[in-house]
């Protein structure tokens, strides 16, 4: 491993760790993925069998195309792989995916309709977020991560309907902060009835401050250092 993707997996390790700490992937649900800098058809993600609290960079293992370890030593998230690979073959522009199943963002996935610009939070999501109406809940294959990837397009989040929340990033830390903000979003609008959304205009202003790599790294690390996670 080199000294870059020891970086990128010390990283990654540090996020699911995040995951773990808000309490998600307690039944080995969700995966975190990193594309690697020197091997762009590859990425990175948590040997399946590791809880996301115990997770190190040592449990990273690198995935090729065809789903097969390049790298680290475990088994293969197969539902990682068949979600991740076609996204982030579909999408050079993005470096990691993030996906679990949360309290908030499942339920609200079952509603089948798009986040309103009703909170701050929501802003993030508003007119960069889009839906995969689908019920092949169970993805056990690269052909539903491909309507998947079609479905998100050039979007930054998508809602999988009865599945719960994707969103994706530049790196690893915009793409799990850009998750973290987006169950935040899905809970309020699920607690709220009769919210008067804000205007499309001042939608797309909140949206252009909140969704820079800046913010959204300093984002992760407030999240890191509030949870203790180091």
């Amino acid at each position: 491993m080199t000294e870059i993707e020891s970086s990128l997996c010390e990283e990654l390790a540090r996020a699911y760790r995040v995951f773990g700490a808000l309490g998600w992937g307690d039944l080995g649900d969700g995966h975190i993925s990193a594309r690697d800098p020197e091997r762009p058809d590859c990425f990175w993600m948590l040997r399946y069998g590791v809880t996301f609290p115990a997770a190190t960079a040592d449990d990273m293992v690198l995935i090729d195309r065809d789903g097969q370890l390049a790298a680290g030593k475990g088994a293969v998230n197969r539902p990682g792989y068949h979600i991740h690979q076609p996204i982030l073959a579909a999408r050079g522009d993005i470096g990691s995916v993030a996906h679990t199943h949360t309290s908030w963002g499942v339920p609200f996935s079952s509603q089948c309709r798009l986040l309103e610009p009703i909170t701050q939070e929501a802003c993030i999501f508003f007119e960069d977020c889009a839906l995969f109406d689908d019920e092949e809940v169970q993805v056990q294959s690269l052909d539903a991560g491909s309507r998947i990837a079609q479905s998100m397009g050039g979007n930054n989040a998508l809602i999988l309907r009865s599945h719960g929340l994707l969103t994706a990033g530049a790196s690893v830390a915009s793409a799990v902060a850009r998750f973290v903000l987006m169950e935040r979003a899905a809970e309020a609008q699920m607690k709220s009835h009769g919210s008067k959304p804000i205007s499309a205009d001042a939608a797309r202003f909140a949206r252009a401050d909140l969704t820079g790599e800046d913010y959204l790294r300093t984002t992760f690390e407030f999240l890191a250092r509030h949870y203790g996670v180091y």
